[in-house]
């Protein structure tokens, strides 16, 4: 669930930081009043996407990170436990 909100605000924060580039050429025949034009459209990313690809691949890093230090927490806390239980149940 979680990879899955990362990568939503991923795909959003580029969608949203691309621009639309257009370039229009038009030629004019004097001769046989021939028009021609010629549109080109392009989108472009307004976002460094090296630095969004590293960004994206450090909070990956940061989550695995952190689910490892709660698995090791509760682990220790569980042998905390058992310890306990075992210790207070024995004569």
């Amino acid at each position: 669930m979680r990879n899955a909100l990362i990568l939503a605000a991923a795909l959003t924060l580029f969608t949203a930081a691309c621009t639309q580039k257009t370039e229009s050429e038009t030629e004019v025949s004097t001769a046989g009043g021939v028009t021609t034009t010629h549109t080109e459209s392009t989108t472009t990313p307004g976002v460094d996407t090296a630095a969004t690809a590293q960004a994206t691949s450090d909070a990956a890093d940061a989550a695995n990170d952190a689910a490892h230090a709660t698995g090791t927490a509760m682990e220790t806390a569980g042998q905390e436990i058992q310890k306990e239980t075992t210790t207070s149940t024995q004569p």
